[in-house]
């Protein structure tokens, strides 16, 4: 199918609920209010509810639960709030997608934020766009399997959505990949602008006109996440390590090739059912 075609199946581009609209602006925004931000999200009790579920899952490891959104940006901080709301609102509109384990999809998701928000932090890349695109970098595979179930499923069959040659084996099938899809959506929500390219661009982050770094961090990010997901041993990691990327941002390889980094977890996520 070809990307037009599949972009209007209905269900594949959900519409953005208005806080998450509102959320959107507040990327651009040197000083947010983080009471207003709150007071934003618990304008939808539907995705406050899944925010709160997300954050007093064991994934986060919270000392103690959250009760409110308020209490949520005080606790874990904006940049992981805001990220989870946007992140519970692309879940709610593809819930029902079939052939797909959720549970591990959201954890991997997670896994690729908290990676990219980590990279980023030493090198000076913005760690709330790193860490909301790492989130939602995948959203596309979710686009693609409401829209040609039955063509995603067989490909699930032969290459596993996490497999590190993904990608690959979907611009071969069907001329674009899960990336190209991703920056469709996030266009239709009105992603800022460097969000959608490093969603656009993170399989080949120099293909790009103009180079945009978080592209490179999320694919770095997304590779250790696989890995982790693969449970790849040392050797495999040392020989699947994306070195052009890496050297060209001035990543330390060492941080991401240990079996066990701190930014990593394999407890389950909380899944974006009910």
């Amino acid at each position: 199918m070809q990307l037009e075609k599949l972009l209007k199946q209905p269900n594949a581009l959900p519409s953005a609920p208005k806080v998450v609209r509102k959320l959107m602006e507040t990327f651009e925004q040197d000083d947010v209010d983080l009471m207003k931000a709150a007071a934003l999200i618990e304008d939808d009790p539907v995705l406050t509810a899944k925010l709160l579920k997300m954050a007093n899952s064991a994934f986060f490891g919270l000392h103690r639960s959250v009760t409110s959104a308020r209490e949520a940006i005080n606790v874990m901080g904006l940049i992981k709030v805001r990220a989870l709301v946007i992140g519970a609102a692309l879940g709610d509109g593809f819930h029902s997608v079939g052939g797909m384990n959720l549970n591990q999809f959201w954890r991997y998701s997670l896994n690729s934020a908290n990676l990219s928000r980590y990279l980023a932090l030493p090198i000076r890349i913005d760690e709330s766009t790193a860490f909301t695109a790492g989130l939602v970098h995948c959203i596309g595979e979710l686009v693609m399997h409401a829209g040609m179930p039955e063509a995603m499923i067989d490909l699930d069959r032969s290459i596993p959505m996490l497999d590190l040659k993904r990608a690959r084996a979907e611009r071969g099938l069907f001329g674009y990949s899960y990336a190209d899809v991703g920056a469709a959506l996030a266009r239709e929500w009105k992603f800022p602008k460097k969000m959608i390219d490093s969603i656009e661009h993170q399989v080949a982050p120099f293909d790009n006109d103009v180079y945009e770094p978080i592209a490179g961090v999320i694919h770095i990010a997304s590779w250790r996440a696989r890995a982790a997901e693969l449970s790849l041993g040392s050797e495999a990691l040392i020989n699947t390590y994306p070195d052009p990327v890496g050297l060209v941002l001035g990543i330390d390889p060492d941080i991401v090739i240990g079996e066990e980094i701190p930014s990593l977890t394999r407890e389950e996520a909380v899944t974006h059912e009910g």
